[in-house]
């Protein structure tokens, strides 16, 4: 079997797991999608996307490596995720940074709002 067809093999039998996983699981108080916020979301970025809207539970997309961009261009680049994941305005999209620790403080608020409910 040639590597290609396992590694499609492969991402049908885990996007069926994540599938099942969020629709199934009552226990999830929020669901977070990491994208990376220097590229447009990929095809499977827009798939679990629309899954994660799917299952009707709380969720926020967390756009990593703020750092990598000027500070500057850290909206711009959020806003265009938002229209390329055609989002509307009251879901959640946040810029995030590990490495030069900005952004930190909203994003946890947020996700601590969550997890007191």
């Amino acid at each position: 079997m040639d590597i290609a067809k396992c590694q499609r093999q492969n991402k049908r039998k885990y996007g069926k797991f994540i599938e099942e996983y969020l629709f199934s699981r009552e226990n999830i108080n929020l669901i977070v999608l990491l994208l990376d916020i220097r590229h447009k979301p990929t095809e499977n970025d827009k798939l679990m996307y629309e899954y994660i809207k799917s299952t009707n539970k709380p969720y926020l997309i967390i756009t990593n490596k703020a750092d990598k961009i000027a500070v500057t261009k850290v909206e711009q680049a959020v806003e265009e995720i938002r229209r390329y994941l055609n989002m509307e305005e009251k879901e959640i999209i946040l810029p995030f940074s590990s490495e030069r620790k900005i952004y930190i403080e909203d994003t946890w608020n947020i996700i601590d709002k969550w997890r007191q409910n």
